[in-house]
């Protein structure tokens, strides 16, 4: 178990809670979050449900005490929200005491401003300050501004898998003595162009997601952002820190199967999760419970399932559920707001309930976990796949 790291501060905005401690009331209480369209026009109002965050960004503007003459976009606002409490979580108050970096993932980007502002650029100069928020690196640059961070900022972008690799990287530059501290993860907000693009897909529900549901429809979009703070030992016993968990296990895999399908045999989250145990020293055996990607498609359900299968067997699968009938599909956030989950899973010995579930699925005998159930979990793997092939697997410990 020499490969942990230790985090010491996280940090949570989403549909079911603004902090921490709003998402563990809402995940014991079985309160979802996924509802009709409000903040954000699109033809698609009353038909399709989402993860939608009830705030507005001027809203977002006055919580984080910013002037009313910004470009911020709402991807990065809620970024800096969710990495404001990460760093305050850890009792940080000089941030660049150590060598501390950001290390920021997002797949929308600035595109919530850029298609507010598109057609305005050529002939309303004052609007050109918008353009320069849609790059993909801009809302990491933004958040560490934000934090006064003056260390190394770097943004992923691998789809749904975004901030699982945003994780596995701040871990790796803390072992390699780049750094002695990094705030990873992800942050995503929803937009017409994600909207239309995963309609265009024909993966989206007209109701509410069921996760590993035989007569499961397509997932729910979602937007949230959640980051973690990882420190080395070095850093933790020379500040006497409180450790939240320990990072013990990651691994990544692309099967390249599909621009955007999972592959029949679940080959790349197999060997996402064979990497990420092999990385923590830990049996199959110790997995206690598993944080599926669980989106509540057809093909990725199902090939999530046949991979689990093939790294524990068919009668020993950990206990497992998906959180996103919480908060639907929250992109690159998604690997960083169930980091979290995973967390708060193991600190209160909690599986949080798999909603919505009704029928198991005719391809296997997996059952999720339904309701709010008591247990001691020391291990916790979570999955997280991309488009492309790209997936991700982490594994928390209580120590």
């Amino acid at each position: 178990m020499g490969h942990q790291i230790a985090i010491t501060g996280m940090g949570i905005i989403s549909s079911i809670g603004n902090n921490v401690e709003e998402n563990l009331i809402s995940l014991q209480s079985g309160k979802h979050g996924i509802s009709d369209i409000e903040l954000f026009e699109t033809r698609h109002v009353g038909a399709i449900k989402t993860g939608e965050i009830k705030l507005s960004n001027e809203e977002l503007v006055q919580k984080l005490q910013l002037p009313e003459d910004n470009n911020v976009t709402r991807t990065s606002l809620l970024g800096m929200i969710a990495a404001q409490e990460a760093v305050k979580s850890a009792g940080i108050s000089d941030i660049n005491q150590y060598k501390t970096g950001l290390i920021s993932s997002t797949s929308v980007g600035g595109m919530d401003i850029t298609e507010k502002y598109f057609y305005s650029y050529e002939n309303f100069p004052e609007k050109q300050k918008y353009i320069d928020a849609h790059d993909a690196g801009n809302s990491s640059l933004t958040i560490a501004d934000y934090l006064g961070l003056k260390g190394m900022v770097s943004t992923i972008s691998t789809a749904c898998s975004s901030a699982a690799n945003a994780i596995m990287m701040g871990a790796k530059l803390i072992k390699n003595g780049v750094l002695d501290r990094v705030i990873v993860g992800g942050t995503d907000s929803l937009s017409k162009f994600t909207l239309n693009g995963f309609n265009t897909l024909m993966i989206l529900t007209d109701s509410y997601n069921t996760p590993f549901d035989n007569n499961r429809k397509g997932l729910n979009l979602g937007e949230a952002a959640a980051f973690l703070v990882l420190e080395s030992d070095e850093v933790v016993k020379k500040e006497n820190k409180k450790v939240l968990a320990y990072l013990s296990g990651y691994g990544n895999a692309n099967d390249a199967h599909h621009q955007t399908a999972s592959s029949e045999n679940g080959q790349g989250a197999y060997l996402a999760m064979q990497q990420a145990l092999k990385v923590s020293g830990l049996q199959k055996e110790d997995i206690d419970y598993i944080n599926v990607h669980g989106t509540a498609t057809p093909n990725n359900d199902l090939s999530e399932g046949i991979a689990m299968i093939r790294i524990f067997g068919e009668n020993n699968v950990p206990e497992f559920s998906s959180t996103k009938a919480f908060t639907g599909h929250t992109l690159a956030a998604a690997a960083g707001i169930e980091a979290v989950f995973s967390i708060l899973t193991m600190q209160h010995n909690l599986i949080f309930p798999n909603l919505n579930f009704k029928t198991k699925m005719e391809e296997f005998d997996l059952v999720p976990v339904t309701e709010l159930k008591e247990k001691s979990i020391n291990h916790v793997l979570s999955n997280s796949f991309g488009f492309g092939g790209n997936c991700s697997t982490l594994i928390f410990s209580k120590s």
